[in-house]
């Protein structure tokens, strides 16, 4: 069987037997830290004061409602009929290991979050692979070890039964694979594309932002070599539409009409919006924490009371344009600063959220430099920094809506350390280049 790639550039990479121990390296010792911290500081074991809930959240309620043969329903329990509230791949997951494994068990969280650390850890080869044919070598190794020896990103896999950790990878596949589309001649390169798109966007949508732009800057790069792409992009585009129509089948059939992937749009909206916003979630808005509110939902229906909540977002927004903007403007800066801690902490500085701040700066100042220093793809980690946090800004940030995009900010960031310590050559300024 020929490589999905046949055909695209391979100049980039180093010896083959070369990759394939130093990604095998990185891949073994990240999972062993991270199946080791699960077991040691037992982060199976969830709590249950809240029945299970915090296991998986919404997630979890659709998970145990397919292994109960319900199908993908009652994401806050009880029997609210089909939803939508959540996209399919990772409730059906969670469903899966349900099944096997038991509704809410330890032998189930066990399980989850070692499929977590499996995919952090297999993220350490498209960062890699995207380090190495943009800026070299050197940043590569030190991209791929740091992701593997990185607390912070350890800390989605074993702490969260959510998609937090299969964004990143499926995110930095699709960078990796719009990166070859360059150079590729071949058409698999373009069916590589649009299969990860349709299993992106079935994971979490929020990536399809990106989706336009990838598509237009490899469109872009290979008109600059005088490659055809029309019917590449036609073939990409049909395989991302066969990926999704059976989702979309569904939920026509469950709801009567057409719904996108999940259709949570003006309930999200809600909880970033209202009378009491601040740039920040409003939680006691939620289902799950509002008996009143998981009432409404309950009575009225999913899509009715998804309806009801976008109509009174936009009416406060329309309302208070100028209170939405100033909130508007203050999580743009908690999207890369984190959200604030509450009032009451008496910790005179908060240095998660500094640190936090500090590697916002250094992957704004990476992009930066590479785009000046013209390094192959800058335009494109750009374009992703600028789009993908976009949506949140108007709705509400989190330390983990800017996980998906993680793995590139890390390879900006080590771009620019290294760029940073590296000795100028006799004559030349240390910024020159």
């Amino acid at each position: 069987m020929s490589p999905p790639f046949e055909g695209c550039s391979r100049r980039w990479m180093p010896t083959p037997s070369k990759v394939r121990t130093q990604l095998f390296w990185m891949v073994v010792v990240s999972l062993s830290l991270h199946i080791a911290a699960i077991g040691v500081f037992h982060f199976y074991r969830f709590r249950t004061d809240d029945n299970h809930f915090g296991y998986g959240w919404e997630m979890g309620r659709i998970g145990q409602s397919i292994a109960l043969g319900q199908g993908f329903s009652n994401p806050y329990g009880g029997s609210t009929g089909p939803t939508a509230w959540e996209p399919p791949i990772y409730p059906y997951l969670i469903g899966g290991v349900f099944k096997l494994f038991g509704i809410y068990s330890d032998a189930s969280a066990w399980v989850l979050l070692s499929f977590n650390s499996l995919l952090t850890a297999l993220t350490c080869i498209p960062i890699f692979l995207i380090a190495r044919k943009t800026m070299g070598e050197k940043v590569a190794i030190w991209s791929g070890w740091t992701w593997a020896l990185l607390p912070y990103a350890m800390y989605w896999s074993v702490h969260w039964v959510w998609d937090t950790t299969l964004a990143p990878l499926l995110l930095s596949l699709v960078f990796l694979v719009t990166l070859e589309l360059e150079e590729c001649k071949s058409w698999k390169g373009w069916a590589v594309f649009g299969v990860l798109w349709g299993l992106a966007s079935l994971t979490n949508p929020s990536m399809l932002s990106f989706l336009p732009f990838s598509g237009l800057w490899a469109w872009h790069r290979r008109r600059q070599r005088s490659l055809p792409s029309i019917a590449g992009i036609a073939l990409a585009s049909t395989l991302f539409f066969v990926c999704l129509t059976p989702w979309l089948a569904r939920n026509y059939i469950a709801f009567g009409r057409f719904v996108f992937v999940r259709n949570d749009f003006g309930y999200e909206l809600r909880l970033g919006n209202g009378p009491y916003a601040d740039g920040r979630l409003m939680p006691y808005l939620q289902p799950n924490l509002n008996q009143v509110e998981l009432e409404t939902y309950s009575r009225l229906g999913e899509l009715a009371y998804e309806e009801r909540c976008k109509r009174m977002a936009l009416n406060w927004i329309h309302e208070n344009p100028e209170r939405f903007a100033v909130i508007s403007l203050k999580r743009v800066f908690y999207y890369w600063n984190n959200t604030p801690k509450a009032t009451n902490s008496r910790a005179p500085v908060d240095f998660g959220n500094s640190l936090f701040l500090a590697s916002s700066v250094l992957a704004i100042w990476g992009v930066g430099r590479a785009v000046r220093k013209k390094v192959p793809g800058a335009w494109l980690f750009l374009w992703l920094m600028l789009i993908y946090p976009a949506i949140y800004y108007f709705f509400f940030p989190g330390a983990r809506y800017r996980h998906p995009i993680e793995p590139e900010l890390l390879i900006l960031i080590v771009f620019v350390i290294l760029e940073v310590g590296k000795p100028s050559a006799p004559g030349q300024s240390p910024h020159s280049g």
